[in-house]
């Protein structure tokens, strides 16, 4: 027996194969997702992009309990990873007490942008009694890295501040 056939056998063995029950009921929400307007279309670290999401129950009976969240991945080789949303975005998940069939729920996913590469955002839904999930389409965006030395901020420093130590140095000696 194979090594695969053997993880198999000890997963269904222990009831971890996939539930036949949950595998048939869907959860009856659609969620689409679209940049804000105004996104710049060549965003870099600093910028603040926007994702808006509507959030439908597309069933025949009320859905309630509804929690949808935001996860946001890196998508650059060698460096993919889930990324912690902690510095990124203050609005990560939102609550529906309930959705009546046909009824649906906008939201805006704000991100400030602190890390340069390539991205994907998704919007998951899920009940409280977890029956299923829903899941948008992608939104991926690429984020460029910001300058850090920017011309138009040194320079004045760099000509302004001799410039005032000679101003001053030059009224101490008059005053002498």
């Amino acid at each position: 027996m194979t090594m695969s056939r053997m993880f198999l056998a000890g997963a269904v063995a222990l009831g971890l194969g996939a539930a036949p029950a949950l595998a048939a009921e869907a959860l009856p929400i659609s969620i689409s997702m679209a940049p804000a307007a105004a996104n710049r279309a060549s965003a870099q670290m600093g910028d603040r992009l926007s994702f808006r999401t509507v959030i439908r129950n597309d069933g025949t009976t009320p859905v309630g309990g509804v929690i949808g969240w935001v996860s946001l991945l890196r998508t650059d080789p060698g460096q993919e990873q889930p990324i912690d949303l902690e510095d990124w975005s203050a609005h990560k998940a939102i609550t529906i007490p309930s959705l009546a069939p046909g009824e649906s729920v906008a939201t805006d996913w704000p991100f400030r942008l602190i890390a340069s590469g390539t991205y994907r955002a998704v919007v998951s839904a899920a009940t409280r009694d977890g029956a299923a999930l829903a899941t948008s389409p992608f939104a991926d965006f690429t984020v460029r890295a910001k300058p850090l030395v920017e011309s138009r901020r040194v320079l004045p420093v760099a000509l302004g501040l001799p410039l005032l130590i000679g101003a001053g140095m030059l009224v101490t000696a008059r005053r002498r």
